[in-house]
């Protein structure tokens, strides 16, 4: 596996750059040659943010950790991506190496996740009508919703609005 670091306000060093290196090489038994792990490590505002991204036969598995030093986001991080390798081989076994899952111990997982089948449970159809982000805002915090489906009036495409872990909002326009 290739892995890629990133750093953003912050100098991962050699120390720490082979320490990850060495974790997250523990996951190559999960993956053919050609899989990328992106690593990218921020400070902001004294706090210490670590986005772990693996790519593998475009299936993408990410971990985003934020903490009191880099050393203990990569423990919580790894246990994070190892759960959603199991979790996705579970459902496409053919994204990854058959014997890797015949090992009887996984690497930072203590056991196997419960399998949770998700169902949905609840549809809800609307009516789009073309209105402008600043409306479709409003009428979010109106509803005291997390998002918001609208159109938008000056692209005249379907757009979600949500709102972000920092408290800011964000833009999904989709292309069809």
């Amino acid at each position: 596996m290739r892995i890629e670091f990133v750093e953003k306000n912050y100098d991962i060093g050699t120390k720490l750059k082979n320490l990850i290196q060495k974790k997250v090489d523990k996951l190559d038994r999960y993956f053919e040659d050609d899989a990328k792990a992106r690593v990218v490590c921020s400070l902001q505002n004294k706090i210490f943010k670590l986005e772990l991204t693996i790519v593998n036969k475009k299936k993408i598995f990410r971990a985003e950790v934020v903490g009191e030093n880099m050393y203990e986001n990569i423990d919580t991080a790894l246990p994070k991506i190892e759960r959603q390798i199991v979790k996705t081989a579970k459902r496409a076994r053919d994204l990854f190496r058959q014997q890797a899952f015949e090992m009887p111990t996984l690497e930072f997982l203590p056991e196997l996740p419960e399998d949770e089948e998700k169902k949905i449970y609840k549809t809800k159809e609307f009516d789009l009508s073309p209105m402008p982000i600043e409306e479709a805002v409003e009428n979010m915090e109106l509803l005291g919703h997390e998002f918001y489906v609208f159109l938008n009036a000056k692209s005249n495409k379907v757009n979600v609005l949500y709102t972000r872990r920092d408290g800011d909002l964000g833009v999904i326009e989709c292309n069809y």
